[in-house]
């Protein structure tokens, strides 16, 4: 199965209000999980891809959105400690993803992903891949799973 790692910030939670979002009561914690969409927990889940996440929220993804979303437990990917031999431009998740998939075919939805990351990725990688950069400011759209449904029908 085809591997689509999932970040949060800037994607599961955009920089900037969703219209129309429900707003937590005061007790329930972060008040950006108000721009987290319930549907896209369905929409992803629709894709019949394998979903992981690749996030700093590590595997408190599981506790805090996958509920939020209508998703079960998802594996997480964990980042190494050493940055240091991360070619310059390239982010400091495209070696651990690429790590994590093991020669997989896989896409990955960030906000922070440039063309040094495809390039990287490319070159580091055997197996089909979709780098897509999601927008921060509104955060992952019905139009950015459709990308990754075309990707997916075309493999």
């Amino acid at each position: 199965m085809v591997l689509l790692f999932l970040d949060v910030d800037g994607v599961l939670i955009p920089l900037r209000e969703r219209p129309g979002a429900r707003r937590p009561a005061p007790s329930s914690g972060n008040p950006l999980l108000s721009r987290v969409d319930p549907a896209d927990g369905p929409r992803l889940l629709a894709l019949g891809a394998e979903l992981v996440w690749a996030t700093g929220w590590l595997s408190e993804a599981n506790a805090v959105l996958s509920p939020r979303l209508g998703l079960p437990s998802l594996p997480v990917v964990t980042w190494p400690d050493d940055e240091s031999e991360v070619p310059r431009g390239v982010h400091w998740k495209t070696a651990a993803i690429v790590r994590w998939a093991a020669g997989r075919p896989f896409a990955w939805l960030d906000d922070e992903t440039t063309d040094a990351d495809r390039h990287q990725v490319a070159a580091t990688h055997p197996g089909p891949v979709l780098v897509h950069r999601v927008d921060p400011l509104v955060g992952l759209t019905v139009t950015d799973v459709a990308t990754v449904g075309r990707w997916l029908s075309a493999l």
